[in-house]
């Protein structure tokens, strides 16, 4: 690793050299300098960081720079000859200029040079579209967030439920895509340490400019998630001098929710220094009931949470020169919460309840550090980045009963830390102005400790009572990758070809020490090679009609709550608890889509088909130390493997001037096999392990969705929006969920000078209808239900400051690498 990172730095100082100190040779005669100064033309003020570009008769690029503080160019060994200087900048005209470098006239000075502002890309670059878009790329849905969508929730968690495909389950907080919770989220193309549950809810919505819907990545992409990735893209503000936004808002139903950001960057010479702040503060209500029809059990549930969090950011980009550039940024998330919660269990003739509380406090630290070198040739790029994310959490829980024969009173404290280091090396070369070839390398290194104590009671394997005993699980899994993409443009044909080749080292040691001294270690190693191809075509064959078609293999790696041996919630019939012995999935994609731009808008259709081996999913079994109470443990393990297949239709739409809609249709199948258990005992105060039985199950599920957003434009200050969401029942293999409806409404008003101020109102949910509902009859039969708060109104206030615009470092995006997937009831 030493020698590595030793490489990256040679690397960077080779690069950000002058050409002439590495290459004295280059000095050539013949050769001519174009200068000059580029100015706005409207406030005849200088603009730095311009692209002066410098073509051939051709319009073959040979070389280029950027204007200084000033405004000032000079661009130096120019060969002699007929060249065009394109002037360009974002959010302007281009500026085009034929001269002829030749005897006589080496040095041109084309003087003052004033660009015009373009109108609609400066719209698009500092002001927030009213209305949402969704474009249909080669691999991906990219949906530019308007107005109408920033006022639909104050969080990303409630902008989720508006996009075609996306699901957010309100009890646990998971995300799923096309169905499936096997999902990748990244953030402006990083992973996270946080829960992703924790990180969409703590997002404010305002703060997000676009959200990519990647269901088939290329190779260049990590493998993880079956259903693929969803990279949500925010802000950050690239305007010259001083400039931000300021957002605050309030939610309510049962309990008050505040949440408030603020982006500021200062843009000066060959620096650009970037913050934002963002928080939620609030308390929280989820309340259910899940009835046992076997024995006439009832068990009702109320949980409250407390939640403070603020998330910094800090960063700088440092432009050294017009070839080279280095950016450094951190992320601190602070979390804290207070939960608690009460379970009521009522028996015909027996009444018990649990009394649960728990502090948990946690701090996510991410420090990134970026390297961009741009060759001769604008488009042949080399990008390092190291990334080191940190994450430390404290959980204390206090389990209080009434009624109860065992267990009793206890204390659980877990303490949890866990670090990741990535390094990347990423290489862009076009061959051709039609051919590009792209290569890359990336290690990653990832290690958690988690140490957990509790003051309980449990069963031993002889059914005896015994002291709950203390378990440290260290888990670290190392991935070492490549990948090579080729891509290839026709007159109407694109196609791109591309494979990920991987090895990943996983070990696992859990370390139970008993109340007697005696300890119990567990291991678990799983090491493989596997190569993850993946191939893209495209066919336009018009300006109107466009064809796509994409194959890929990809990988579910068990993530970290799935196989922690440690409990992670406990109900008095039900606890939670991880596999260390967990299998990662393999998925084997194939889609289809179809693209019709129409005169008011488009329309994009798509099929898609995926077999999944060893299927990951939950699974529900009897509690072997004391099955007579009828207690379950909730688990995942792997199943046989399983097909899903799909269709889905998107639009946008403007029938009049006044009025846009965006709407979404998805229909999915999925078939999935398992194993479920029962106990084959009329008695079960007599039954034993002997009684306890497994079935095969088979579920053949059909599911859809139907999203429909309206924009009713009043004025041009005023509009105002109304949104409907219907989720079709899904079956599982143990329990089917039952259809959802949900119906917001909203409206938004901007004021002062260019619209810089923006307020809204949202009415979330008008007719108290989302609940999750569902019934099973494995292992016993249930019916139950959750409610979440909702019914909510929210409100909010913006305001943006500041103007002017330059192009800022891209970095290249990554994807999180484990299953977001942990913790829900069900």
């Amino acid at each position: 690793m030493k020698n590595f990172l030793f490489s990256v730095v040679l690397l960077i100082t080779y690069f950000s050299a002058p050409a002439s100190a590495i290459h004295p040779e280059l000095n050539t005669e013949k050769t001519g300098v174009v200068s000059g100064t580029v100015l706005d033309a409207k406030l005849k003020q200088p603009l730095p960081y311009v692209n002066v570009i410098i073509k051939n008769a051709k319009g073959e690029t040979l070389t280029g720079g950027i204007t200084q503080a000033d405004g000032s160019f000079k661009i130096e060994k120019i060969e002699e000859g007929k060249i065009v200087v394109s002037i360009q900048y974002i959010g302007y005209k281009t500026y085009n200029k034929s001269v002829t470098l030749e005897r006589g006239n080496y040095n041109v000075d084309l003087g003052t040079v004033f660009l015009e502002e373009e109108l609609e890309d400066l719209d698009a670059v500092t002001v927030v579209a009213e209305v949402s878009t969704i474009q249909q790329k080669v691999d991906r849905k990219v949906i530019t967030i308007g107005k109408d969508l920033t006022t639909a929730g104050a969080t990303a968690s409630d902008i989720m439920n508006n996009l075609p495909s996306v699901n957010v389950d309100q009890q646990t907080g998971n995300i799923s895509l096309r169905g499936n919770e096997n999902v990748r989220v990244m953030v402006d193309g990083k992973l996270s340490n946080v829960p992703i549950a924790q990180l969409l809810k703590q997002i404010p919505s305002t703060s997000i400019k676009q959200i990519e819907l990647i269901t088939n990545p290329s190779a260049k992409y990590n493998p993880e998630g079956m259903s693929g990735i969803i990279n949500i893209k925010l802000h950050k503000s690239t305007q010259i001098g001083f400039n931000g936004n300021i957002n605050v808002g309030l939610t309510k139903e049962i309990f008050a929710k505040f949440n408030s950001s603020i982006d500021m960057n200062y843009r000066h010479g060959k620096f650009n220094f970037y913050g934002n702040y963002g928080n939620n503060i609030g308390k929280y209500d989820n309340f259910g009931a899940v009835d046992r029809l076997d024995d006439n059990s009832r068990q009702d549930f109320i949980f409250g949470n407390n939640n403070k969090s603020h998330l910094y950011k800090v960063g700088v980009d440092f432009y050294l020169n017009d070839k080279n550039t280095i950016s450094f940024f951190t992320n601190q998330n602070m979390f804290e919460g207070d939960g608690i919660g009460i379970t009521s269990v009522t028996y015909p003739n027996l009444f018990q309840q649990q009394f649960f509380s728990n502090v948990t406090d946690n701090l996510s630290s991410q420090y990134n550090l970026a390297y961009k070198h741009e060759f001769n040739d604008e488009d042949e790029t080399l990008d390092i980045e190291i990334d080191y994310n940190d994450f430390n959490k404290d959980e204390l829980a206090n389990f209080d009963f009434v009624n109860f024969s065992f267990p009793p009173n206890y204390v659980d404290n877990v303490d949890t830390n866990r670090d990741q280091t990535t390094v990347n090396v990423d290489y862009v070369k076009p061959i051709d102005d039609k051919t590009k070839l792209e290569l890359g390398l990336e290690a990653r290194l990832f290690n958690s400790d988690i140490d957990y104590m509790s003051s309980g009671q449990t069963f031993d394997v002889q059914g005896n009572t015994i002291p709950t005993p203390s378990t440290d699980f260290d888990y670290s899994r190392d991935i070492y990758s490549a990948y090579v993409t080729f891509g290839k443009t026709f007159e109407k044909w694109d196609y791109q070809i591309g494979a990920r080749a991987e090895q990943v080292n996983v070990n696992a040691d859990a370390l139970r020490i008993f109340d007697n001294g005696s300890t119990e270690f567990i291991p678990f190693e799983n090491n493989y090679f596997q190569v993850y191809p993946s191939a893209f075509l495209s066919y336009k064959s018009s300006d109107k009609n466009t064809y796509q078609f994409s194959v890929s293999r990809r990988v579910d790696r068990p993530g970290l709550g799935q196989v922690n041996p440690i409990r992670e919630w406990s109900t008095p019939r039900v606890s939670s608890f991880g596999n260390s012995e967990l299998q990662p999935q393999f998925t084997n994609s194939a889609e289809l889509n179809y693209t019709r731009k129409l005169k008011k808008g488009s329309i994009t259709g798509g099929v898609f088909f995926r077999l999944i081996e060893d299927n990951i999913n939950r699974f529900l079994r009897i509690d072997r130390t004391d099955i007579t109470s009828g207690n379950v443990i909730l688990s995942y393990d792997n199943f046989d493997n399983t097909t899903a297949y799909g269709i889905e239709l998107s639009s946008n739409y403007r029938p009049t001037k006044w009025w846009s809609l965006n709407g979404s249709f998805d229909l999915y199948s999925q078939q999935q096999t398992g194993i479920t258990e029962f106990i084959d005992n009329p008695n079960i105060q007599n039954a034993t392990v002997a009684d306890i039985k497994t079935r095969k199950t088979e579920v053949d599920n059909v599911i859809w969705n139907l999203r429909l957003f309206n924009n009713f434009k009043a004025s041009k200050s005023l509009s105002f929006s109304l949104f409907t969401m219907y989720r079709g029942e899904q079956k599982g293999i143990q329990f089917t969920r039952k259809p959802m409806f949900m119906v917001n409404t909203g409206m938004r008003y901007s004021f002062l000078e260019d619209q810089r101020a923006t307020f809204s109102f949202n009415y979330s949910d008008i007719f108290n209808t989302m609940k999750f509902e569902f019934e099973g009859d494995s292992p016993f039969p249930t019916i139950g239900g959750f409610n979440w708060e909702s019914n909510t109104w929210n409100i909010a206030l913006s305001y943006r400051f500041g103007g002017g615009k330059y192009r800022a470092l891209r970095r290249k995006q990554r994807d999180d690498n484990t299953q977001s997937g942990s913790g829900g009831f069900m």
